[in-house]
């Protein structure tokens, strides 16, 4: 996240507000009674609806180009009649948090959201109510199917926007956008005009994966391999002349129907005998050509492959180098074609079962395996594809490729967590030509206009098309009629691909006002399944229409599993309801959640215990506020010495974990920076500041104490905002008296100032005293009521801390004392003996044991930190930091067995 070497200065700052009484006083109030009126309990539900309404009303999230730095992030856009799921939540709450953080920071942020058409999945789910409704797609006109799509898109589109504004999601809703609009659209069209009048798309046969569900071609990144259970079925081929035979070992008997050769690798000397031979096709009687290519695995099977190059990529490729004929044997829809012979009409699983039992029954069957290979099925379907020769549209990946890849090695655009860039690099130094045509009607329909024996011209309009086919063909007596426009569409990725351009129109008008200042966005948030296919190919787009990079970031979020690690599915019944989610745990709770166990690139797994984890943060945060804001305070009282400690140390502490929080964020380690928020207000302020500065029951607060309070209260709200808009913004309003129209989101982000490390270190010694003071209280059963004497050598305690020790001990004094103190407890902190007097109630032989316990302890710990230094490879390669760090350890391990071995001996006297 690039915020802190861009931060706009101070006066920059959003929510600015003048003349703040006459607006306090003119101020409608959101909530009744703000400042007294706390009810006991948080109730999220209420609150998301007032301050998502209170958002919305006041236009906070929407942004328009002025003279602060633009922060802009592009929403992944869903699928249009899609519902939100689990990695919705995740990648949505992730862009959410930087959007907010950008905006407090001064940024003018932007977050641009809006929906995919989704060309196979959106007509897959048309084509199915039609059908339900007894109406088949082919009894249909294009014009009237798509009537049916947009009025589906129109009833079901945008449900998940409105989802996500259950999240909290502050994108700027009136920018929402579609990839079928008409802007986005028309860019499509264009783009892919320009693309062909550079000579990059073609026209062409090649080997697609078909789809035969969806009836359309599908790109290999939308094929999803599994491992499945098969069989291996062991052939015969008559040799042509021979009363013998050679075998081949297929899972796809019923292709047999199209094989053209046989092939076996040259230096397989088991086959050196059939050079020059043929052999008789089973089932079909057609004799083909023994043939030798290094492609082929000897040690696989038989070490004999049927080569078939219609239905298989790398058959295709042999077919291609050695002039095979190509039998088509399958149906689009997955039928075997009357070129077969046999089985004509049969469902290419049905004709595997008939294919097996006909070898068998003529005798060329040797043998069934049970044999586990990867499938491939569609992403969106699931249907097994079918390698497929087809005519088909393809855009030349190879050349146009190369800025993408070098922007990404050279981290002109940087990818979090950087493992994934050797995956990148590896498909991009492998790219293959894109088909980019769908045998679909919803979508941007290809704009090329075929005439005479399918001449073809591409076009804009059917009125451009017919000027460049006379012009082509010669004939000026042609006629729109004569023409016919190309009955595919473009893969949606095609449009998906130049997002972040069309997002601010930047194809129709390059040079406009929006696009040249949220271009390039900040960062992408999406998942690493479609590194490739999405994101890749936005890069690309980005150097071939704006010479650079379309965004400097991509975070790379992982997959939500079950605590199987399974992918979360409705058909294994594993993934919650999102909506049920919020309703039960608090938007904020299931934010909370899914961020907590998030870190970049990894899988989150998910279980219930998470929203309800955050759940309870939020209402500790509540009760925090009521104790706080309700509490009685006495103006006459001064300070006392031990809450001045404490507002001193909390300061600090909110100071380093700001600069914590910064360095998590510039790292993109949002999982860490709310971890860090949590612990400071959980730990630090809850679990021991607040304690240190709660009067006793009935007494009041001095009024700087809780005027300082309230302060370092906001302050946290605002850090925590970003994770936690709602119930932020709900306790921000109540903790004063606020102007009108004002909002926390439009505060300034608290920034880290100056903190003493050394006073913080020494707290820490404070807390690990007063802990110590306590069990020693509880293992000897002494009341808490009753004040205690602590003894230590000078400054063993960190004398500016000695009130908040008193009081959180219930000490009468802390006592200098140098040596030993006879009849006293004691206890270590690191170098540091203390004792607490207690009379003749010390078992020294307790004393003893336990202390040589310790030392038994520290004398293991010092051995494995000696053996750590002692490896000079260790030694060579960790940071300096990290020695510095283990040489510290060793230190305060040896002065502490010293210190051990002293007070053993002292109480052996």
């Amino acid at each position: 996240m690039r915020l802190r070497s861009e931060l706009p200065k101070p006066g920059c700052r959003m929510a600015v507000y003048k003349n703040r009484k006459s607006q306090i006083a003119n101020r409608k109030s959101q909530i009744a009674n703000p400042m007294t009126d706390i009810p006991s309990k948080y109730e999220p539900a209420a609150a998301e609806n007032r301050w998502y309404s209170y958002w919305m009303e006041k236009g906070f999230f929407h942004s328009v180009p002025d003279d602060r730095k633009p922060y802009t992030i592009i929403i992944p856009p869903p699928n249009v009649t899609g519902v939100l799921h689990m990695g919705h939540m995740l990648n949505n709450t992730t862009q959410d948090v930087l959007v907010r953080r950008a905006r407090m920071l001064g940024f003018n942020a932007c977050w641009v959201p809006g929906t995919d058409h989704a060309s196979i999945a959106t007509e897959a789910k048309v084509v199915a109510k039609l059908r339900s409704e007894g109406i088949e797609k082919r009894s249909l006109t294009r014009e009237q199917f798509l009537d049916h799509a947009w009025e589906w898109t129109h009833k079901h589109g945008g449900i998940i926007l409105e989802q996500l504004k259950r999240l909290g999601a502050s994108c700027d809703w009136e920018r929402t956008l579609f990839t079928m609009d008409d802007k986005r659209y028309r860019s499509v069209i264009k783009v892919f005009i320009d693309l062909y009048n550079k000579g990059l798309i073609y026209r062409g046969i090649r080997m697609v994966n078909w789809d035969p569900q969806a009836l359309t071609a599908v790109s290999d990144e939308e094929v999803v391999y599994t491992e499945e259970q098969s069989k291996l079925y062991y052939v015969r081929y008559k040799i042509v002349g021979e009363d013998d035979y050679i075998m081949i070992a297929t899972t796809r008997p019923e292709t047999i129907l199209g094989d053209t050769a046989v092939c076996a690798n040259p230096s397989d000397e088991r086959y050196a005998h059939m050079k020059g031979r043929k052999v008789i096709v089973p089932m079909t009687g057609r004799e083909v050509p023994f043939i030798f290519d290094d492609y082929v695995d000897s040690e696989f099977g038989t070490g004999c492959l049927k080569i078939t190059p219609a239905h298989d990529i790398n058959d295709y490729g042999i077919g291609v180098k050695h002039n095979l004929e190509s039998i088509d044997i399958f149906n689009d829809n997955g039928t075997i074609s009357e070129v077969a012979g046999l089985f004509v009409g049969v469902d290419r699983f049905e004709a595997r079962k008939l294919a097996g039992e006909e070898l068998h029954r003529t005798g060329a069957l040797v043998k069934v395996e049970d044999y586990i290979n990867k499938i491939g099925r569609s992403e969106r379907t699931h249907a097994v594809i079918e390698p497929k020769l087809s005519l088909q549209w393809f855009l030349r990946m190879e050349d146009i490729s190369k800025p993408a890849l070098k922007a990404v090695m050279d981290e002109t655009v940087r990818l979090f967590p950087d493992k994934y860039k050797n995956v990148y690099r590896h498909w991009m130094e492998n790219v293959r030509d894109w088909c980019i045509s769908r045998q679909l009607w919803w979508g941007q329909r290809i704009p090329a206009w075929y005439y005479n024996n399918n001449e073809f011209v591409v076009a804009e309009t059917e009125e451009e098309a017919l000027k460049l086919a006379r012009k082509a063909s010669g004939r000026d007596d042609l006629q729109a009629g004569d023409l016919r426009q190309d009955e595919d569409v473009l893969d949606t990725w095609f449009s998906s691909w130049l997002w972040p351009i069309t997002c601010f129109n930047g194809i129709l008008d390059p040079d406009n006002a929006e696009m040249n200042y949220y271009y390039p966005s900040n960062v992408l948030v999406t998942a690493p399944e479609i590194l490739f296919f999405w994101v890749a190919r936005m890069i690309i787009a980005g150097y071939e229409y704006r010479g650079r990079e379309p965004f400097y970031d991509v975070y790379l979020t992982g997959l939500v599993r079950d605590k199987q690690k399974r992918k979360m599915s409705k058909s294994l019944g594993n993934s919650p309801d999102p909506i049920g989610l919020m309703e039960k745990y608090g938007a904020d709770g299931v934010r909370v959640g899914m961020l907590l166990c998030s870190p970049a690139g990894n899988d989150l797994l998910y279980d219930d215990s998470l929203p309800e984890q955050g759940r309870n943060f939020a209402n500790k945060i509540w009760n925090a506020f009521r104790l706080v804001k309700t509490m009685a305070t006495d103006d006459t009282l001064e300070q006392p010495a031990a809450s001045m400690a404490a507002v001193t140390w909390m300061r600090g502490t909110v100071d380093r974990v700001l600069a914590d929080i910064d360095d998590s964020f510039v790292r993109y380690r949002i999982s860490d920076a709310l971890m860090q928020a949590y612990k400071l207000f959980w730990d630090d302020f809850s679990g021991w500041y607040l304690e240190i500065i709660k009067p006793a029951y009935g007494q009041s607060m001095d009024a700087t104490t809780h005027r300082q309070t309230l302060e370092i209260f906001g302050t946290m709200m605002k850090i925590l905002h970003p994770f936690m808009p709602f119930i932020t913004e709900e306790i921000w309003q109540r903790l004063e008296e606020r102007p009108e129209g004002s909002s926390i989101m439009t505060e300034q982000m608290p920034l880290p100032g100056p903190y003493e490390a050394g006073m913080l270190t020494r707290f820490d010694t404070v807390r690990e005293i007063v802990t110590a003071v306590r069990a020693i209280r509880k293992e000897r059963s002494i009341a808490a009521r009753e004040p205690l004497v602590l003894c230590a050598a000078p400054g063993a305690t960190g004398t500016e801390f000695d009130p908040v020790i008193i009081r959180m001990c219930n000490l009468s004094e802390i006592r200098v004392v140098e040596g030993k103190v006879e009849g006293a407890v004691s206890f270590r902190i690191h170098t540091s003996e203390f004792f607490i007097p207690i009379g003749d109630g010390v078992d020294h032989e307790e004393e003893i044991r336990k202390m040589e316990e310790e030392l038994k302890y520290t004398e293991g710990f010092l051995a494995t930190v000696l053996k750590k230094l002692s490896n000079e490879k260790f030694v060579a390669n960790a940071p300096g930091a990290v020695i510095k760090h283990e040489r510290k350890k060793e230190a305060d391990a040896r002065a502490r067995i010293v210190t051990l071995k002293e007070s053993i001996a002292h109480l052996q006297k």
